[in-house]
């Protein structure tokens, strides 16, 4: 039979003496450890603290709204235009004024859970939420509804540079009435935010992007925007939420109210 295998078609014929190549030896790689533990910030200590008290204790109930952005872009790119020096308005800082202008008309959203009474405040401080490194911090914008675009920008961009080098001192981030948190930059169209306590209320911000709506009889392309306010229901009911909402929609989507 092993005659018959050399002399087949196509064989190779046998070569005494010459063992098989041995195999090449496998590369060795040293075994990573199956986990890595990382100790806690300080930062993330006190997130961590700060969401155990608002996910369980607070009643929290969400509303969602879609503003037409359409009238804020152009009012944006007119700001822009007309600005030779300084930081340049973003949508954020807008946004901004515009919560702070609105609380001042509903200040029943404008308040803090204090267990035993409620505390409404008579002045505006929006707090904004900022990624940092191992977390999240919100600096507060003071009299946020007393200040001018240009003045929130300035204050906006100093605030969140000095928090993501961790220059913030604790009054720079403490305080606030109500939180404004934006992750559209990222792509994201909608979220629920956590209330950050003792505040009773917090915006969710998402992207703002061309749809196809239906627009004075026509189908058109319209920039929109979903945001979602989160609400302490201790402090906030639905309709004070709704009519809240309603109002900040209005002021976007008419931002000729913000220079009133």
């Amino acid at each position: 039979m092993a005659r018959d295998l050399e002399n087949a078609p196509g064989a190779s014929p046998a070569r005494p003496g010459l063992a098989p190549a041995p195999a090449s030896p496998l590369p060795h790689f040293p075994a990573s450890p199956p986990y890595t533990d990382v100790p806690l910030t300080q930062i993330r200590k006190t997130i961590a603290r700060r969401l155990a008290q608002s996910i369980g204790p607070i009643p929290t109930f969400y509303l969602t709204t879609e503003v037409d952005m359409e009238r804020v872009f152009e009012a944006r790119q007119a700001l822009v235009g007309a600005e030779k020096e300084g930081p340049k308005v973003s949508f954020n800082d807008i946004i901004l004024k515009a919560v702070a202008s609105a609380l001042r008309q509903h200040p029943e959203c404008n308040a803090w859970w204090q267990d035993d009474h409620i505390r409404y405040w008579n002045e505006v401080h929006v707090s904004m939420a900022v990624a940092v490194e191992d977390g999240l911090i919100t600096p507060v914008i003071r009299n946020t509804d007393q200040k001018t675009l240009r003045q929130i920008a300035t204050e906006s961009q100093d605030l969140a540079g000095r928090a993501r080098e961790r220059r913030l001192k604790p009054e720079e981030y403490t305080g606030g009435t109500f939180s404004v948190s934006n992750l559209g930059m990222l792509d994201i169209d909608e979220f629920t935010a956590v209330i950050n306590p003792p505040e009773a209320g917090i915006l969710a911000v998402g992207r703002m992007a061309e749809t196809a709506v239906v627009h004075e009889g026509s189908i058109t392309a319209r920039r929109r925007m979903r945001i979602t306010m989160s609400c302490d229901h201790r402090v906030i009911d639905g309709a004070t939420g709704a009519r809240f909402l309603k109002t900040l929609k209005g002021m976007l989507e008419n931002p000729l109210a913000l220079v009133w």
